[in-house]
């Protein structure tokens, strides 16, 4: 069995972890950590798992971690993150950083969006991106993976593959993306206070969001070609999920029926991406792994539109997927 240990235990994508790690045939979750004073039990911060996992969240040293943990999963902030996996990784144990301060390949960009505060900054541009469909083989022999942002994964899974194809421009891309308000984390504030959001839909970050540079450098990463795009999120009254729309230039006259069969080519043999006729909803993938995407022709224009669970192929599943490969395990384990 996989003993694994997860940090920061305490919100949303710590809960998804947890849940999809107790149907895993292969792990054991023997460690979880939390800043939270009294060693509470984990039950009494997630009652979803009143009598299926009985651990308290606790502090935790990187010996200790190391020394009983095969793999750790850190669900902790930006920032944070880093000053509690460096040590880990020092001390040979795996792990899947679920934050974002690995995902970016240079120091300057990070500390751009970011700040300053990143205590490993010297590995950035050296750890695999965690986007298993497009990153497999860097991950299969990584001790330490970036975990993908949940924007991101809608965008770049779409337009990664069809840049690298030929069929759409690198360049004048237009990301439009919906996001549950899950997405902001557990921590309350006013955005996400229900009298603000619930019927409303707003955007946010525009012209600034954080995902926008990570969407871009790794999209041209996968792709071999600079991508250059623009990106708006948007803040919509629902539990989970994204919904992305992609507005992009075709380089030919090909049909949809066309594009979509290149990309049924390009993901073969990609369990959790699936290429469908119909127009994909966030309904489709709640509570599972998938990123459905589609095409479509608006005049000149390509319209691509990718929806998944925020939570879990956005950011809890997508780690487990990269456990498994990280373990030599069957991709799909504990996620079908």
């Amino acid at each position: 069995m996989i003993r694994v240990g997860i940090l920061g235990a305490t919100g949303y994508t710590g809960l998804e972890l947890i849940k999809l790690l107790l149907r895993h045939p292969e792990a054991e979750i023997v460690r979880l950590t939390s800043r939270q004073e009294g060693r509470p039990h984990i039950a009494s911060v997630h009652p979803q798992l009143s009598g299926r996992l009985n651990l308290v969240l606790e502090e935790a040293t990187a010996d200790v971690l190391a020394d009983e943990c095969d793999v750790v999963f850190s669900c902790l902030p930006h920032g944070a993150s880093s000053a509690a996996v460096r040590p880990l990784v020092e001390l040979g144990c795996k792990v899947i950083d679920l934050s974002a301060d690995y995902r970016l390949r240079d120091g300057e960009t990070y500390r751009k969006w970011y700040g300053d505060h990143h205590a490993d900054i010297e590995r950035l541009g050296k750890v695999p991106y965690g986007l298993p469909e497009l990153f497999a083989d860097e991950i299969r022999t990584a001790d330490l993976v970036a975990n993908p942002g949940c924007y991101p994964t809608s965008a770049i899974l779409p337009i990664a593959a069809l840049v690298k194809l030929g069929l759409i421009e690198p360049v004048d891309l237009v990301v439009d993306s919906k996001s549950g308000v899950s997405g902001a984390g557990r921590t309350p504030s006013l955005t996400t206070h229900f009298p603000e959001c619930n019927e409303s839909v707003a955007a946010y970050g525009v012209g600034h969001h954080r995902h926008a540079p990570e969407m871009a450098q790794i999209a041209s990463l996968a792709s071999g070609t600079e991508v250059e795009l623009i990106f708006t999120p948007h803040l919509i009254p629902m539990d989970r999920g994204i919904l992305t729309t992609i507005y992009a230039r075709p380089t030919s006259n090909d049909s949809p029926e066309k594009i979509l069969e290149a990309l049924r080519g390009f993901y073969n043999n990609k369990p959790f991406v699936r290429i469908v006729d119909h127009l994909p909803a966030t309904k489709h993938v709640t509570h599972t792994n998938y990123c459905d995407i589609t095409v479509r022709r608006s005049g000149k224009r390509i319209v691509i539109i990718s929806c998944l669970d925020n939570l879990i192929k956005g950011a809890s599943g997508a780690a487990v997927q990269n456990m498994n490969i990280m373990f030599g395990l069957s991709e799909t384990a504990g996620l079908l």
